[in-house]
């Protein structure tokens, strides 16, 4: 049995961190489907939101480095749903 240490242990923390931040966005934004993408060498990339209720966002497809990013990018996209489609295109979003 290995236990985690050092750089392990960093590593296992950091993703209980993801797994629970995952977690949290899609509790939050049921309207869309929310993963992680693949990077080429095989390593977590970008978090991604794949509208599946168009009344929770406008674009198809939301993409974040981070989190923290894709949340914002998640609250705007519920904000410009709310507004309205004309509305949206008006202010050019």
């Amino acid at each position: 049995m290995t236990i985690p240490g050092g750089e392990n242990a960093a590593f296992a923390n950091q993703r209980v961190q993801e797994e629970a931040a995952l977690a949290a966005l899609r509790r939050d934004f049921t309207g869309h489907r929310i993963w992680r993408s693949t990077r080429y060498d095989g390593r977590l990339g970008d978090w991604v939101a794949t509208l599946h209720d168009p009344n929770a966002g406008v674009d198809p497809t939301v993409i974040g480095g981070s989190a923290a990013e894709l949340r914002t990018r998640l609250v705007e996209e519920r904000d410009r749903a709310r507004k309205g489609p004309e509305q949206a295109r008006r202010r050019g979003l």
